[in-house]
């Protein structure tokens, strides 16, 4: 098996530009890569360990080192049950820039976490889609549901 590490970083950067535009932070990608980092590690806090390695598999190799990066296991005993509290995960992922990067009001994460979805879903399997949220809480299920399933 070859490595190839120049066609990853390729494949990331062509990512991050397509998602940054999309995200109108064409200028500031290092803003868009903090959200999408922060946007990830908030869901694999609120979905099972299994779904998780489930979803690494299917993602490209870009993806799956953002998604790991700095992951544990231990301490998930998260009670995060509706979308106000998912939308705090990700702020506190995103650490002291989430101010800058979301401001106080929720409408403008609440579409980073849209676009951010239904980017994953580019590289996800409905079915796998389907199964990280039948295991999501009854309130947070919309975030797969709407934003894929049609």
């Amino acid at each position: 098996m070859s490595i190839n590490f120049n066609q990853y970083a390729a494949e990331g950067n062509t990512f991050l530009n397509e998602y940054a535009k999309e995200m109108a932070m064409e200028n500031d990608k290092d803003k868009a890569g903090r959200i999408l980092v922060a946007i990830l590690h908030a869901l694999r806090e609120i979905i099972s360990i299994e779904e998780s390695i489930q979803l690494v598999a299917q993602l490209p190799m870009f993806l799956k080192a953002l998604y790991v990066n700095r992951w544990s296991t231990r301490g998930r005993n998260r009670k995060i049950k509706n979308m106000e509290h998912f939308m705090d995960l990700v702020r506190e992922f995103d650490g002291s820039a989430a101010v800058n990067d979301f401001g106080y009001e929720n409408d403008l994460l609440e579409r980073y976490i849209d676009v951010t979805v239904i980017y994953m879903g580019n590289y996800i399997s409905q079915g796998e889609m389907e199964d990280i949220r039948d295991g999501l809480p009854k309130d947070l299920k919309n975030l797969i549901h709407t934003k894929l399933m049609f």
